[in-house]
Formats: C-alpha cells, structure tokens, sequence
C-alpha cells in the first residue's frame, strides 16, 4: 500500500491505521511522512512475517541506504509523539476544507469530487488555472476535463488559500 497520506486517511475516517492496513490485509505498507510534515521519511512497514527477511539487502540494490538513516528515522519518534501526525493531518484536512468553501462560491468553478482529506479537486478554464499556477503550484488531474487538483498541507494558513480564492476571483472575474 502507498501510505503518502496514510495520516490525511486515519485522520479523516478516525479510524485506527491497523483498520485499514493489517486488518484489511495489507502485507507491506510505504509509511508517508514527508506530506505531513517531516523533512525526509517515508518507513517501509512490513505487516506479515517473514516478508522482510532478505530486506536488509534488498534496499541496498535500491539506493534505500542513506547513510545516516538513524538521523532521518529519529523524525519518526517526534511524528509520533503526542500525535504530532494526527495534527498535520488534521490540520491539512481542516484546510482543504476551508479551501473547497470558498471556491465553492467563485462562479465556473466546480468542484468534482467529495472533499474527504485534504485533497480539492476542481475543473476551471485550462487559461484560469495556467495564470493560477504562476503564482500557486498545483497539478493538472484530468486535462481532457481541465479537472486540476489542489492540495492542502500541514503547512497551508488560511491566508494561503484566501490569497489563493482572491486570486481565482480576479481572473474568473477580470
């Protein structure tokens, strides 16, 4: 399972990681920190036995040896201390929220799809979102549709995504 937003996930369903991963049957999981606030770090869960046994020589083959990995690693145990990762999450959720409130009322903006995370996804003039993305970064999600998503972080303010709507209001508008 790719768990970039495994924390976005677990804080919008409120629901235990073990719910989804081990109990759904999820065998090896890429645990995500990087989306959520840590500088580098993503974890390589193993949740059945035995599949981690030639590993350690594996990830050598892949370039995944940095070789002060305990350094990357210690940013797990502050990640996880006091739910330092459910307050990312949660907050990049929040955000989104708010994000998909306000786009809500800029005319020929639409949203396309339930805003479940921390992910808005929305169609707009393929020129609206080309002037957007001088100012904003953000990815194009369906060009035959011009659907773009945009995505909250755990460092997003709500002075980003007002700056943001204001900014898409003038070029609908202008």
């Amino acid at each position: 399972m790719d768990g970039a937003r495994i924390a976005n996930a677990a804080a919008a369903l409120n629901t235990p990681f073990r719910e989804f991963t081990t109990e759904a049957g999820v065998d090896i999981l890429s645990f995500g920190g990087t989306k959520n606030g840590m500088m580098y770090g993503e974890a390589i869960c193993f949740l059945k036995p035995g599949l981690s046994n030639d590993f350690r020589y594996i990830r050598k083959q892949s370039m995944q040896l940095a070789s002060k990995m305990r350094f990357i690693s210690a940013q797990f145990i502050a990640y996880f201390r006091n739910d330092l990762w459910l307050k990312n999450a949660s907050h990049a959720n929040r955000m989104a929220k708010i994000l998909a409130d306000l786009i809500s009322n800029v005319p020929g903006i639409n949203i396309t799809q339930a805003v479940e995370s921390n992910g808005v996804f929305v169609t707009m003039p393929a020129e609206v979102a080309e002037e957007m993305r001088k100012s904003y970064f953000f990815y194009p999600w369906n060009e035959e549709i011009s659907e773009y998503r945009l995505m909250a972080s755990w460092d997003t303010t709500e002075s980003d995504i007002t700056g943001f709507v204001k900014l898409l209001h003038g070029f609908m508008h202008g």
